[in-house]
Protein backbone atom coordinates (compact mmCIF):
# COMPACT_ATOMS: atom_id res chain seq x y z
CA UNK A 1 0.00 0.00 0.00
CA UNK A 2 1.04 3.59 -0.44
CA UNK A 3 2.64 5.36 2.47
CA UNK A 4 1.14 8.77 1.69
CA UNK A 5 -2.34 7.70 2.77
CA UNK A 6 -2.31 9.61 6.07
CA UNK A 7 -5.38 11.78 6.31
CA UNK A 8 -5.46 15.05 8.23
CA UNK A 9 -8.38 15.90 10.48
CA UNK A 10 -8.95 19.04 8.40
CA UNK A 11 -9.40 17.00 5.20
CA UNK A 12 -11.64 14.49 6.93
CA UNK A 13 -13.82 17.29 8.35
CA UNK A 14 -14.03 18.91 4.91
CA UNK A 15 -15.15 15.62 3.42
CA UNK A 16 -17.85 15.19 6.07
CA UNK A 17 -19.05 18.75 5.41
CA UNK A 18 -19.23 17.91 1.70
CA UNK A 19 -21.28 14.78 2.41
CA UNK A 20 -23.84 16.63 4.55
CA UNK A 21 -23.95 19.87 6.57
CA UNK A 22 -25.36 17.89 9.53
CA UNK A 23 -22.40 16.11 11.18
CA UNK A 24 -24.44 13.05 12.27
CA UNK A 25 -25.96 12.51 8.81
CA UNK A 26 -22.53 13.05 7.26
CA UNK A 27 -21.11 10.36 9.54
CA UNK A 28 -23.85 7.95 8.51
CA UNK A 29 -23.25 8.67 4.83
CA UNK A 30 -19.53 8.16 5.35
CA UNK A 31 -20.14 4.73 6.90
CA UNK A 32 -22.50 3.70 4.09
CA UNK A 33 -20.01 4.84 1.45
CA UNK A 34 -17.17 2.95 3.15
CA UNK A 35 -19.27 -0.22 3.36
CA UNK A 36 -20.20 0.08 -0.31
CA UNK A 37 -16.58 0.58 -1.33
CA UNK A 38 -15.55 -2.50 0.67
CA UNK A 39 -18.26 -4.52 -1.10
CA UNK A 40 -17.11 -3.25 -4.49
CA UNK A 41 -13.50 -4.22 -3.84
CA UNK A 42 -14.52 -7.57 -2.33
CA UNK A 43 -16.68 -8.36 -5.38
CA UNK A 44 -13.71 -7.60 -7.58
CA UNK A 45 -11.67 -10.24 -5.76
CA UNK A 46 -9.43 -7.85 -3.80
CA UNK A 47 -7.95 -9.35 -0.66
CA UNK A 48 -7.25 -5.88 0.78
CA UNK A 49 -10.79 -4.54 0.34
CA UNK A 50 -10.81 -2.45 3.54
CA UNK A 51 -7.42 -0.92 2.84
CA UNK A 52 -8.43 -0.06 -0.72
CA UNK A 53 -11.69 1.49 0.52
CA UNK A 54 -9.70 3.61 2.98
CA UNK A 55 -7.25 4.63 0.25
CA UNK A 56 -10.19 5.69 -1.90
CA UNK A 57 -11.72 7.71 0.93
CA UNK A 58 -8.39 9.35 1.73
CA UNK A 59 -7.91 10.45 -1.87
CA UNK A 60 -11.40 11.91 -2.01
CA UNK A 61 -10.99 13.60 1.38
CA UNK A 62 -7.81 15.34 0.24
CA UNK A 63 -9.86 16.92 -2.57
CA UNK A 64 -12.95 17.61 -0.45
CA UNK A 65 -12.59 21.40 -0.19
CA UNK A 66 -12.46 21.66 -3.98
CA UNK A 67 -15.24 19.07 -4.45
CA UNK A 68 -17.59 20.92 -2.13
CA UNK A 69 -17.36 23.94 -4.42
CA UNK A 70 -17.30 22.24 -7.83
CA UNK A 71 -18.80 18.74 -7.79
CA UNK A 72 -22.44 18.32 -8.74
CA UNK A 73 -24.23 15.04 -8.03
CA UNK A 74 -24.28 12.28 -5.46
CA UNK A 75 -20.91 11.95 -3.71
CA UNK A 76 -21.04 8.14 -3.97
CA UNK A 77 -20.57 8.47 -7.73
CA UNK A 78 -17.34 10.37 -7.24
CA UNK A 79 -16.13 7.82 -4.67
CA UNK A 80 -16.89 4.99 -7.14
CA UNK A 81 -14.92 6.76 -9.86
CA UNK A 82 -11.90 7.08 -7.58
CA UNK A 83 -12.39 3.45 -6.49
CA UNK A 84 -12.08 2.38 -10.14
CA UNK A 85 -8.68 4.08 -10.35
CA UNK A 86 -7.55 2.61 -7.03
CA UNK A 87 -8.64 -0.83 -8.24
CA UNK A 88 -6.67 -0.50 -11.48
CA UNK A 89 -3.56 0.46 -9.51
CA UNK A 90 -4.15 -2.51 -7.22
CA UNK A 91 -4.36 -4.84 -10.24
CA UNK A 92 -1.10 -3.48 -11.65
CA UNK A 93 0.64 -4.07 -8.31
CA UNK A 94 -0.82 -7.53 -7.75
CA UNK A 95 -0.92 -9.11 -11.22
CA UNK A 96 1.56 -12.02 -11.07
CA UNK A 97 1.38 -13.27 -7.47
CA UNK A 98 -2.38 -13.31 -6.73
CA UNK A 99 -4.73 -15.02 -9.16
CA UNK A 100 -8.08 -15.12 -7.29
CA UNK A 101 -9.87 -15.62 -10.61
CA UNK A 102 -8.96 -16.84 -14.03
CA UNK A 103 -7.90 -13.90 -16.26
CA UNK A 104 -11.00 -14.27 -18.43
CA UNK A 105 -13.24 -14.21 -15.35
CA UNK A 106 -11.43 -11.16 -13.98
CA UNK A 107 -11.90 -9.35 -17.30
CA UNK A 108 -15.55 -10.39 -17.42
CA UNK A 109 -16.15 -9.06 -13.90
CA UNK A 110 -14.48 -5.77 -14.79
CA UNK A 111 -16.61 -5.43 -17.93
CA UNK A 112 -19.77 -6.27 -15.96
CA UNK A 113 -18.89 -3.78 -13.22
CA UNK A 114 -18.19 -1.01 -15.75
CA UNK A 115 -21.48 -1.79 -17.48
CA UNK A 116 -23.26 -1.67 -14.11
CA UNK A 117 -21.72 1.73 -13.36
CA UNK A 118 -22.87 3.03 -16.76
CA UNK A 119 -26.36 1.61 -16.32
CA UNK A 120 -26.71 3.15 -12.85
CA UNK A 121 -25.69 6.51 -14.34
CA UNK A 122 -28.58 6.20 -16.81
CA UNK A 123 -31.16 5.98 -14.01
CA UNK A 124 -33.01 9.10 -12.95
CA UNK A 125 -31.55 10.62 -9.77
CA UNK A 126 -34.65 9.50 -7.80
CA UNK A 127 -34.37 5.89 -8.99
CA UNK A 128 -30.61 5.86 -8.42
CA UNK A 129 -31.08 7.17 -4.88
CA UNK A 130 -33.81 4.62 -4.17
CA UNK A 131 -31.66 1.80 -5.54
CA UNK A 132 -28.64 2.69 -3.41
CA UNK A 133 -30.66 3.24 -0.25
CA UNK A 134 -32.84 0.15 -0.69
CA UNK A 135 -29.93 -2.27 -1.07
CA UNK A 136 -27.24 -0.64 1.10
CA UNK A 137 -27.99 -1.72 4.67
CA UNK A 138 -27.93 -5.14 6.30
CA UNK A 139 -30.00 -6.95 8.96
CA UNK A 140 -31.96 -4.67 11.33
CA UNK A 141 -30.61 -1.50 9.72
CA UNK A 142 -31.96 -2.72 6.37
CA UNK A 143 -35.48 -3.07 7.79
CA UNK A 144 -35.39 0.37 9.38
CA UNK A 145 -33.97 1.91 6.19
CA UNK A 146 -36.72 0.37 4.06
CA UNK A 147 -39.47 1.51 6.43
CA UNK A 148 -38.03 5.01 6.28
CA UNK A 149 -37.88 4.89 2.47
CA UNK A 150 -41.49 3.70 2.25
CA UNK A 151 -42.55 6.61 4.46
CA UNK A 152 -40.44 9.04 2.40
CA UNK A 153 -42.10 7.91 -0.85
CA UNK A 154 -45.55 7.59 0.73
CA UNK A 155 -45.98 3.94 -0.27
CA UNK A 156 -46.32 0.58 1.46
CA UNK A 157 -43.29 -1.63 2.03
CA UNK A 158 -44.58 -3.99 -0.66
CA UNK A 159 -44.92 -1.16 -3.20
CA UNK A 160 -41.40 -0.02 -2.31
CA UNK A 161 -40.10 -3.57 -2.77
CA UNK A 162 -41.74 -3.74 -6.19
CA UNK A 163 -40.19 -0.40 -7.23
CA UNK A 164 -36.73 -1.47 -6.07
CA UNK A 165 -36.93 -4.82 -7.83
CA UNK A 166 -38.13 -3.18 -11.05
CA UNK A 167 -35.11 -0.90 -10.92
CA UNK A 168 -32.90 -3.92 -10.27
CA UNK A 169 -34.47 -5.81 -13.22
CA UNK A 170 -33.92 -2.76 -15.43
CA UNK A 171 -30.26 -2.66 -14.38
CA UNK A 172 -29.82 -6.39 -14.98
CA UNK A 173 -31.24 -6.07 -18.50
CA UNK A 174 -29.11 -3.00 -19.17
CA UNK A 175 -25.94 -4.78 -17.95
CA UNK A 176 -26.69 -7.86 -20.07
CA UNK A 177 -27.23 -5.69 -23.15
CA UNK A 178 -24.07 -3.69 -22.45
CA UNK A 179 -21.92 -6.81 -21.96
CA UNK A 180 -23.38 -8.40 -25.08
CA UNK A 181 -22.68 -5.26 -27.10
CA UNK A 182 -19.09 -5.08 -25.85
CA UNK A 183 -18.53 -8.77 -26.60
CA UNK A 184 -19.87 -8.24 -30.12
CA UNK A 185 -17.60 -5.24 -30.62
CA UNK A 186 -14.52 -7.09 -29.36
CA UNK A 187 -15.25 -10.05 -31.65
CA UNK A 188 -15.63 -7.86 -34.71
CA UNK A 189 -12.48 -5.90 -33.85
CA UNK A 190 -10.21 -8.93 -33.41
CA UNK A 191 -7.75 -9.28 -36.29
CA UNK A 192 -8.29 -12.29 -38.51
CA UNK A 193 -5.66 -15.01 -38.03
CA UNK A 194 -3.88 -16.31 -41.11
Amino acid sequence: MKTDTVLTQECFDAMLAWLDPDRDRAGQKYERIRERLIKIFTCRGCYEAEELADETINRVARRAPELKETYVGEPIRYFCGVANKVHMEYLRRKRPPSPPLEPDQDDEMEVEHNCLDNCIEQLTPEKRDLFYKYFEEEKAAKIAQRKSLAKQFGVSLNALRIRAHRIRATLENCVKACVSQLETQSTTQEPASN
